[in-house]
């Protein structure tokens, strides 16, 4: 991108934000023909200011524009920027295992090496450190691809493709979480295809509830809840062995996610069967685990309930399911799912129009985990919201939090 025309980098990021020329025009005060010439070079960027509106316009950093790196702000160090998810969607776009056909795979380091920083970048995410695991991400990312081309025929061949896997699902819900949806379906769906020669049903279990979610990030909610509910019935427990700890935990969050699709389209019905599925499940797993990194549990049931209500606009339903939640459950789940929960309650809060309860879980939910309100669209949507309430002046650490995420007050 650094060596691409001024004009280049505006077409690059319009098309991004999925802009038509004559929307962009619109929003500059230009004409399409201006937009046009300037993205052929025809015409110079020789004002500053006119760059400074374009950078407004595209929601990005100017120096990106300019061909430079923009300069990290302390205030942001807990979320992704720009530049690193142009590095992760460099990662992503890597295809070492073709090139391997035609010459020697780069030697990757030794899957146990690589087993450490899978699990590593797991509660990095688990605990909501997003900015040091999108860090991470690229360097794992192309060294997990290198491992499962170098293993693709030897006896280390599942283990590596089970850990690629595992990296691509880490990618798509961080990913996700910070609005690239597109690039949270891409890493998913790989994640499904790595994961079947892992040899692993339970892990491509995994990898399908993720594309369940960057699917309905993309506004997709009935394909999502499709395939939660075909691979959910696949997956069904049985008698027996087959009933295991770590099946019921992927089995389970797969109909917690299908749920929240059936709420996303207003489905009640579906909503109500799917959290009756998965809270049987997790009474019959016995508590709340970490099984293939699923948090699942009863109490999780109790927060996807509460979400699920918040989606299906019945935001008194989830206060009432919030406050019967168990607390030492609640308080034994990793930071990023508390934090996420406080956030789904917050809106429900919104719904009542209690914008001082609202408050109240924003910064309860910053204080557990500050990447997941500071760097979310969605929390930011929020904040807008109780800002947008509030009569007078907002409380000083509201004030303060809406400072830090970017808001205006």
């Amino acid at each position: 991108m650094d060596e691409l025309p001024i004009g280049r980098r505006v077409a690059y990021w319009r098309g991004r934000r999925k802009m038509s020329q004559q929307v962009f025009a619109d929003r500059l005060g230009k004409s399409k023909s201006w937009v046009d010439k300037v993205e052929r070079g025809v015409r110079r960027l020789d004002k500053f200011s006119v760059v400074y509106e374009i950078a407004d316009v595209l929601q990005l950093d100017v120096q990106l524009l300019l061909g430079r790196e923009p300069e990290r702000r302390p205030d942001s160090i807990s979320c992704i920027d720009q530049i690193e998810v142009e590095e992760i969607r460099a990662a992503l776009e890597r295809y070492d295992c073709i090139s391997a056909f035609f010459d020697a795979a780069p030697q990757p380091p030794p899957v146990p090496e690589i087993r450490k920083a899978v699990s590593h970048a797991w509660l990095t995410y688990q605990h909501a450190k997003y900015g040091v695991l999108a860090r991470a991400l690229p360097k794992l990312l192309r060294d997990a691809q290198a491992a499962d081309t170098a293993h693709g025929s030897g006896d280390q061949a599942p283990e590596a493709a089970h850990l690629l896997g595992q990296v691509y699902q880490i990618a798509s819900s961080a990913l996700r979480k910070l609005g690239e949806h597109e690039l949270s379906w891409l890493a998913a769906d790989r994640s499904i295809a790595v994961s079947q020669r892992a040899g692993d049903p339970l892990l491509a279990g995994v990898a399908t509830y993720r594309v369940g979610n960057a699917l309905l990030a993309l506004g997709r909610a009935r394909p999502a809840l499709e395939v939660n509910v075909n691979i959910a019935n696949r997956l069904a427990p049985g008698n027996g062995d087959e009933a295991s700890p770590q099946r019921l935990s992927v089995y389970g969050m797969l109909l917690l996610q299908g749920a929240m699709a059936a709420a996303r389209i207003g489905d009640s019905a579906t909503v109500r069967d799917l959290l009756h599925g998965a809270d049987e499940a997790a009474r019959a797993l016995g508590g709340d685990h970490n099984h293939y990194w699923t948090s699942f549990g009863p109490t999780n049931v109790q927060l996807h309930r509460a979400a699920a209500a918040v989606e299906l606009g019945e935001g008194r339903y989830a206060v009432e399911t919030h406050e019967t939640i168990d607390h030492e459950g609640f308080a034994s789940l990793l930071p990023e799912r508390r934090a996420h929960h406080l956030l789904d309650i917050a809106r429900g809060y919104t719904q009542l129009g209690d914008v001082e309860k609202a408050s109240e879980m924003l910064l309860e939910g910053d204080r557990l985990a500050p990447a997941e309100i500071r760097c979310r669209p969605i929390a930011h949507e929020v904040m807008s919201d109780v800002l947008r309430r509030t009569r007078g002046t907002p409380p000083a650490p509201i004030a303060e939090l809406a400072e830090h995420m970017g808001v205006g007050v």
